[in-house]
């Protein structure tokens, strides 16, 4: 029998045809995920975003707002493998994205930890005591959402608007990095849907008085990734109030993963950790003094979180140059 090979100018063709098909889908795409605003200042560029995988609408679920808000640091600059890290932020309960990005300080802390890493706030329920996450519940949910917003945030509109900070680089493809979930109060089930079948792998997650609940699912998880490198591990931070009910969870989730081996720290006064401990250990439980809507950003938590993180910097900080003894608390100023 014969094989027959396709002439260079049949496969070429044919070629030709697929990019086409390919261009059709992502412009079909484009044209239901959008820039809906852009907002510069002196840290970066805030994106609002209108993603068809944003967590809603969803079925089930009455909302239907799909805005995922976006900030690009002014120091950010391209990884040369088109990998973005990401810092996912889900916010509480009775609130919206935009009042959560702006009460808790989420675009300042990520400036001031020099990161090299872009912030997502999707929009969960509006103003209501409800902790669910849409479409962030199903497989791959958390995959959808982040590939949606990057394409969006790697437009010529927003390459044009970023200038340095772009999220292009002219070596690679633009995809996703390293992520770090962070979530106060009622954002828990939507770090730990993520997590869990999100579709992309996890590498840290910061809970603000938010462990209520899902404590064995964050258990398996720190458990899987324990004794990696601190690239790759699963590290865990917990912060939570005396006497609430994310304290008696805390303790629990603490004793089962010191049985489990896993590297933990424990800081009962608020300060008294290193920061060397901070960013060694796997899992870190801090009680604090402040109050439920004050964990986040006060003394500057998630700031903190993300300087002892596994991320890659570019620039230098001095936040590493008294890495023993009890860490000094840095109050965010009004």
């Amino acid at each position: 029998m014969r094989t027959v090979h396709p002439s260079r100018r049949a496969f070429l063709g044919g070629m030709a045809v697929s990019l086409v098909a390919l261009v059709a889908t992502r412009n079909a795409r484009a044209a239901t995920s959008r820039l809906r605003a852009i907002a510069a200042d002196e840290r970066g560029t805030t994106f609002t975003l209108d993603l068809d995988h944003a967590p809603f609408p969803a079925a089930g679920a009455g909302y239907q707002d799909r805005t995922v808000l976006a900030f690009v640091p002014r120091h950010h600059r391209a990884p040369r493998d088109g990998r973005i890290s990401v810092v996912v932020h889900f916010h509480g309960h009775n609130t919206t994205a935009d009042r959560a990005m702006s009460a808790h300080e989420l675009r300042e802390q990520l400036f001031d930890s020099k990161q090299n890493a872009i912030l997502l706030v999707p929009q969960g329920p509006v103003m209501a005591a409800d902790s669910s996450c849409g479409k962030l519940e199903a497989e791959g949910g958390l995959a959808r959402m982040l590939d949606d917003a990057l394409a969006a945030l790697s437009s010529p509109e927003a390459t044009k608007a970023l200038g340095a900070a772009r999220l292009t680089a002219p070596t690679s493809r633009t995809r996703t990095g390293s992520v770090c979930l962070s979530a106060h109060s009622g954002g828990y089930h939507a770090a730990a849907a993520c997590a869990r079948t999100g579709g992309v792998p996890v590498n840290e997650i910061y809970l603000f008085d938010a462990l209520y609940a899902n404590t064995e699912m964050f258990k398996d998880w720190v458990v899987a990734g324990k004794g990696r490198g601190i690239r790759h591990r699963h590290k865990l931070v917990t912060y939570y109030g005396a006497g609430a009910s994310t304290e008696m969870e805390s303790q629990r989730l603490l004793a089962d993963l010191e049985r489990a081996g896993v590297r933990c720290a424990f800081e009962k006064v608020e300060g008294t950790l290193s920061r060397e401990e901070l960013t060694e250990s796997e899992a870190v439980f801090v009680r604090t003094a402040l109050a439920h809507n004050g964990v986040t950003h006060e003394l500057n938590a998630l700031r903190d979180c993300l300087y002892a993180s596994g991320l890659t910097r570019h620039l230098r900080s001095a936040w590493f140059d008294h890495k023993q003894g009890a860490r000094p608390l840095e109050r965010r100023r009004p």
